[in-house]
């Protein structure tokens, strides 16, 4: 079999603290390459980002994640990327578990295989309002797709050229982790899931405050339940 050829993805806004640590643990790791979506930083991250040796593509201003994603996903398919790889700049995603959830992809046939929490019991622990909202989402996607998916929020994603080829073309503008399950459902990839562990954050800090958090999952469900209803899928 052919090497293929892997870009990791990392959305970036404002994480000098921690983005250095996450592209070097990446790097360590022979033949992937790794492109930082600086997404309007006020701070140094693509300075560092750089200095550490990732192709740095800085956005005039904040896209936001969606926005940012389909920057990389635009540059994997121009450079004809095998495999994308989405990791988070602020040290949750354990860069060891990159090589597994692309082992998953190629093994199972999978169009996009999500690095998961929730599949097996691990270490890593979570506020009592994101396990509610896991647990809602998890049941929302389900009711409209027939997925069961644990982890729906995850950010540590790997995907084929397929699926690089469909993002670069459309992706959700905000808040897309949830989305995206719908829409890939819709045109028929398959999702799969693989445990990995998490960390806490690194460095930097969240965006997402409680009240944004209760924002998101309204926001979110709004939209899913519309684009079913458009759809027919919905009656």
């Amino acid at each position: 079999m052919e090497k293929q050829k892997v870009l990791v993805i990392i959305p970036a806004y404002n994480e000098e603290k921690s983005i250095g640590a996450v592209i070097s643990a990446i790097k360590e790791q022979n033949g992937i390459d790794v492109v930082v979506i600086n997404d309007g930083s006020k701070d140094c991250t693509g300075k560092v980002a750089a200095n550490h040796g990732a192709r740095v593509i800085s956005l005039p201003f904040n896209l936001g994640i969606g926005g940012a994603m389909q920057t990389g996903y635009m540059f994997a398919r121009d450079n004809n990327y095998d495999v994308a790889v989405q990791v988070d700049a602020d040290g949750q995603h354990n860069p060891l578990y990159v090589s597994r959830i692309i082992e998953k992809l190629n093994e199972t046939g999978c169009d996009m295989v999500i690095g998961s929490r929730y599949v097996e019991e691990t270490s890593y622990k979570s506020s009592a309002a994101r396990r509610v909202g896991m647990v809602f989402f998890s049941w929302l996607v389900f009711v409209l797709t027939g997925l069961r998916v644990k982890d729906t929020t995850s950010g540590f994603r790997a995907v084929n050229r397929r699926v690089i080829e469909y993002f670069s073309e459309s992706y959700p503008v905000d808040y897309p982790e949830v989305d995206v399950l719908v829409r890939l459902h819709k045109k028929g990839f398959k999702v799969c899931e693989e445990p990995v562990e998490m960390h806490e954050r690194q460095g930097g800090k969240s965006s997402i405050t409680p009240l944004k958090s209760i924002y998101y999952m309204v926001k979110v469900s709004i939209a899913l339940l519309i684009n079913s209803l458009r759809s027919g899928e919905i009656s």
